[in-house]
């Protein structure tokens, strides 16, 4: 195992070359030399990340007497190391690329994401010092014991961290490359030793849970080819037997390490291999070909774990938008209702139509008795809203061991046949059948009456349309309730909830736009058309002629009713009229006569949606 893999250092390290010179610099009584702008700026924004790690690390590690550092290149030449004596921890400036220092801000949660390697170094580092708890005595450093030691403590130290946090297992995925592989090559000899050192470094990692067996496939396969089926069982079993350890038997570990050592045929006092150990090579390459087939399913593995991960979250932020969407508009449909039904309400004009200089006027020009005609009409549609919003009775079914009900011969025979025999008999020969009536639900109608300039010619049926509808649904149930809204840019109540008009009212249709999609607010809100536990039903009267984001303002609200049960009904008395999608279009040039037509329309549009 190279320097590169060793993370713990028990002795404290030499100092680097630089810190020699700032000594002589201190020593001569002298500063040292002035670093540059650029050079003072990015070592202070790497002390500050320093500081940021090193406050969150007791969150990864469990103690807080460990100061962490980033420096250019650690006194040990791993990417990242742990010096119990010191209880330092340092990490390599070089793991955080290409992220300028910077842009980089450890103190806020989540934002680890962003340098997965950099945080996979700390947590590595972080369960080396929550749980390598033993040391190799003095006079074993050094030899291959120690190095076989160490080397079997990298797993350990992972699981161990992984049974405190889970969650950091795609932190310690990511780091498979930096800290652990980058010195096999393709220049390493493909030995006995160094596949046991990656196999040590990757299948063991494989069953402690940080690697899965499909992306560890192509190393296992050629270490079975080097190491032999039996030598690698061997060294499976002690690395087995080692993540079982607990964190301070030091006695246990070096006993582990002894056995790999056996296991190589190489002596533990002696120093650690140099050259080729272990008999010829097989080829240089093949074990960083191995190696680099690993690295890269790992790599795609998290690839596509981040792209999953990604779109729940997408999903979920979308889930929550719409959620805070909806509330919104329901806050601004209660809204927009008090302003259209409290008593003595003016014209109300939507803030979507503030501000061009429209003033809402009201439509209504008067009222008048219904005709006879009319009053038959509404008879006649209340018959038909009674029957679409009929539940039919429900039967239930029961059996049992005796009377009373209807016998079952079969079964009889069945429980006869049980008794004979000496068993208990279960068969429940007698049938009780059940008829619940249940209550028919209350109806809540919406209408909504274009008045803008296009419905000019037909004002006179739309009239006569609205006062059927709301009067039918007051003769269906003293519980059902209807509403009417006029709309061009403002809207003006026709009826308010609950209120039967005794009269026809009569408009004048001369507005500009149309607020259609407020319009269905007022009555959403005011009749509560998404609610279960009445039969729903939305009439709009319109010729659909439309600026376009009228009509998506307008589809949009239909589209939510419809999926919360409501049906939606349009009348038109234009030929080519084409809705917005999900309403069912009727057709009508005077409503008192073509009676049956809203009839059958409505019946068929409230069963759909039920």
């Amino acid at each position: 195992m190279t320097s590169s893999h060793r993370h713990v250092h028990p002795s404290p390290p030499a100092h680097l070359a630089v810190d020699g010179d700032l000594s002589r610099w201190d020593d001569d009584g002298g500063s040292p030399p002035p670093a540059s702008r650029r050079t003072a700026n990015l070592d202070a924004h790497w002390l500050r990340i320093s500081a940021a790690l090193t406050a969150r690390l007791p969150e990864l590690a469990g103690r807080d007497d460990v100061i962490v550092t980033c420096e250019d290149g650690t006194r040990s030449g791993a990417p990242a190391a742990f010096y119990p004596t010191l209880a330092a921890l340092e990490i390599d400036t070089s793991v955080f690329k290409p992220l300028h220092p910077a842009r980089i801000r450890p103190e806020q949660v989540g934002e680890e994401d962003c340098y997965p390697v950099a945080w996979g170094a700390l947590v590595h580092e972080a369960a080396h010092a929550a749980h390598s708890r033993w040391t190799t005595p003095r006079p074993l450093l050094g030899t291959e014991l120690d190095e076989a030691a160490q080397l079997l403590e990298e797993s350990r130290a992972e699981r161990a961290h992984l049974a405190r946090r889970p969650t950091d297992r795609r932190y310690l995925r990511a780091t498979v490359r930096t800290l652990i592989l980058d010195d096999l090559t393709a220049d390493t000899p493909t030995t006995v030793w160094h596949t046991a050192q990656a196999a040590a470094l990757i299948l063991a990692r494989r069953d402690a849970g940080i690697l899965d067996p499909d992306e560890t496939q192509p190393l296992a396969q050629l270490a079975e080819q080097i190491l032999g089926s039996d030598l690698l069982t061997e060294l499976t079993r002690i690395w087995q037997a080692v993540h079982a350890t607990a964190d301070a038997d030091a006695d246990t570990m070096l006993d582990h390490a002894r056995a790999w050592c056996d296991a190589l045929n190489n002596a533990p006092t002696a120093p650690p291999p140099t050259g080729d150990p272990g008999g010829s090579a097989a080829g240089r390459g093949a074990l960083a070909r191995a190696v680099d087939q690993v690295t890269g399913a790992v790599a795609a593995n998290q690839r596509a774990q981040a792209a999953a991960e990604h779109a729940v979250r997408a999903a979920s932020a979308a889930r929550a938008a719409a959620r805070t969407e909806q509330a919104g508009r329901q806050r601004a449909a209660t809204a927009t209702a008090k302003a259209v039904f409290a008593p003595g309400a003016r014209p109300h004009l939507p803030a979507s139509a503030a501000g061009g200089g429209f003033r809402a006027r009201s439509p209504i020009t008067g009222s008048r008795p219904p005709t006879s005609a009319e009053q038959r009409a509404a008879a006649t549609l209340a018959r038909a809203l009674r029957q679409a919003a009929y539940r039919a009775r429900t039967d239930s079914v029961t059996t049992s061991a005796a009377p009373p009900g209807r016998l079952n011969m079969r079964a009889a025979l069945a429980r006869d046949a049980q008794r004979a025999a000496g068993a208990t008999p279960t068969a429940q020969p007698w049938v009780s059948t059940q008829r619940r009536h249940t209550p028919n639900p209350p109806l809540r109608v919406g209408i909504a009456v274009d008045v803008s300039g296009s419905m000019s010619a037909a004002t006179a049926p739309i009239a006569s349309a609205t006062w059927i509808l709301a009067k039918a649904t007051a003769l269906t149930d003293p519980a059902s309730r209807a509403a009417t809204v006029a709309y061009d840019l403002g809207l003006t109540a026709v009826t308010a909830p609950g209120r039967t008009p005794a009269h026809v009212t009569e408009f004048r249709a001369t507005g500009a736009g149309h607020s259609l999609a407020e319009a269905i607010d007022a009555l959403t809100a005011g009749l509560d058309l998404t609610r279960p536990g009445a039969a729903r039903l939305l009439v709009i009267v319109s010729d659909a002629r439309y600026f376009p984001d009228e009509t998506d303002r307008a589809a949009q609200r239909m589209k939510h009713l419809g999926a919360a049960g409501c049906a939606l009904l349009w009348i038109t008395f234009h030929q080519h009229t084409t809705p917005p999608a999900g309403a069912t279009l009727l057709e009508l040039a005077d409503p008192a006569r073509a009676v049956t037509a809203i009839a059958r329309a409505v019946t068929t549009t409230m069963a759909a949606a039920r």
